[in-house]
């Protein structure tokens, strides 16, 4: 499957190099996807312990693809891969009950907050002014 999209995406800059315009792929071109092929196929979570492991695992490596981190996207992702996982009863195997679900979106809400937060931006050599204050920073801390 890699190879096939190598493959096309290669004879696409080609073709868009030698005519000066990007080749199309019809509908009937592109093969079918099946989710089954990036599911995990192992079983569900049966232990507290394992069902935060891959909560955690899931949030984390989502987290890297938020663009310009805030903690209001920090807050949706977490929500969101949460009660997906609710929903697609992946979790339905261990014993966590909805209030410490709660009590982990909010812990790992604020590690990733923590973590993910840009940085303020110091005076350079000479300058006294204070920087002005970055909107992105973790929402319990005040400058």
């Amino acid at each position: 499957l890699v190879r096939y999209f190598y493959q096309r995406a290669l004879q696409q800059h080609e073709d868009a190099l030698a005519g000066g315009k990007i080749m199309r792929l019809r509908e009937d071109d592109v093969p079918e996807v099946h989710e089954e092929s990036f599911r995990y196929s192992g079983p569900k979570p049966q232990t507290k312990e394992s069902a935060i492991v891959s909560l955690a695992d899931a949030i984390e490596s989502a987290s890297r693809s938020v663009e310009k981190p805030t903690p209001q996207k920090i807050e949706t992702l977490v929500s969101e891969i949460v009660e997906e996982r609710i929903s697609d009863r992946q979790l339905d195997e261990c014993d966590l009950t909805l209030s410490e679900l709660k009590t982990i979106a909010e812990r790992f809400r604020f590690t990733l907050v923590s973590m993910l937060h840009s940085r303020i931006a110091y005076p350079k050599s000479g300058q006294k002014h204070a920087a002005p204050r970055d909107e992105t920073l973790r929402p319990d801390v005040m400058v």
